[in-house]
């Protein structure tokens, strides 16, 4: 018995080892190899197109955004082509196994409408550059973070920590709040004995103030300045104010505002409605 497994192991495994056996690690290691030359690839000719069509500056999470993408689909594509050689080398027949994925392709075709339009609509909004990883969106009533994305599906993080996963199909509107700037818009809601006059150069005032601040200078394109009044309520004045911020930095910026002028209006007698 010892004699027999001897001789079917010089006879067969080891001949078979020293030509499909070598293949199959050639393609393993070719896979490899081509999967890092390509990303490498992939991801010197993104760094030199990702560039801010508003800003001229490197976009790092457009870059962010398309090298994953279609990072993602390259490896995909690599090791399913890998993965078929093997089959091939290993004895298994690819032809028929093509043709079965061919006739089962055909089948899901017919329920797999949403699918293509998912992948279609999802091409688009990568090459209209409509949001990237780390903006944050609201996509059809649903507001968040994009975590992530694929040809597919947008998944979104919200405030509460909750993952949407979105399918691109179905998105009819997108909001994206952290595209080029932000922007703080105000309505302060003054009552009618309050000096209009005065409570329009505290709000300039403080707008200044908080744009020279060292802490919040850097977040801050144009301080948040006094535009027009807005309205006569039937309580009070609505002041418009206006002013532009980093991406993202919107809300912090505003609520620092807020806290610097409820202090400048107590100071000067103007009282909120």
């Amino acid at each position: 018995m010892k004699e027999y497994i001897l001789e079917n192991i010089s006879q067969k495994i080891i001949p078979w080892l020293y030509t499909h056996g070598l293949k199959i690690v050639l393609i393993i290691v070719g896979a490899f190899i081509i999967h890092k030359f390509l990303f490498a690839s992939i991801k010197k000719a993104i760094r030199k197109r990702a560039d801010s069509k508003l800003s001229g500056k490197k976009d790092l999470k457009r870059e962010k955004t398309l090298f994953k993408i279609f990072s993602t689909t390259l490896q995909t594509g690599i090791w399913i082509f890998a993965v078929l050689m093997i089959f091939q080398e290993i004895g298994i027949e690819i032809g028929p196994l093509l043709a079965a994925t061919g006739i089962l392709g055909l089948a899901l075709g017919f329920g797999g409408q949403h699918l293509v339009r998912d992948l279609i609509s999802g091409i688009f909004i990568i090459l209209e550059d409509e949001y990237r990883v780390g903006d944050m969106v609201c996509i059809d009533g649903v507001n968040g973070v994009v975590e992530d994305m694929t040809m597919r599906i947008t998944i979104l993080r919200d405030l509460d920590g909750a993952v949407h996963y979105i399918p691109h199909g179905g998105i009819k509107k997108v909001s994206n709040f952290s595209k080029g700037f932000s922007r703080i818009n105000l309505d302060l809601n003054i009552s009618y004995d309050s000096d209009i006059e005065k409570a329009i150069s505290v709000v300039n005032q403080v707008g200044q103030d908080l744009a020279k601040d060292d802490k919040w200078s850097s977040f801050i394109i144009k301080a948040p300045q006094f535009l027009r009044v807005d309205n006569f309520t039937g309580t009070g004045i609505t002041l418009k104010v206006l002013g532009e911020v980093k991406p993202l930095k919107q809300w912090d910026v505003a609520g620092e505002f807020r806290k610097r002028l409820k202090i400048a209006f107590d100071k000067n007698g103007i009282k909120f409605k």
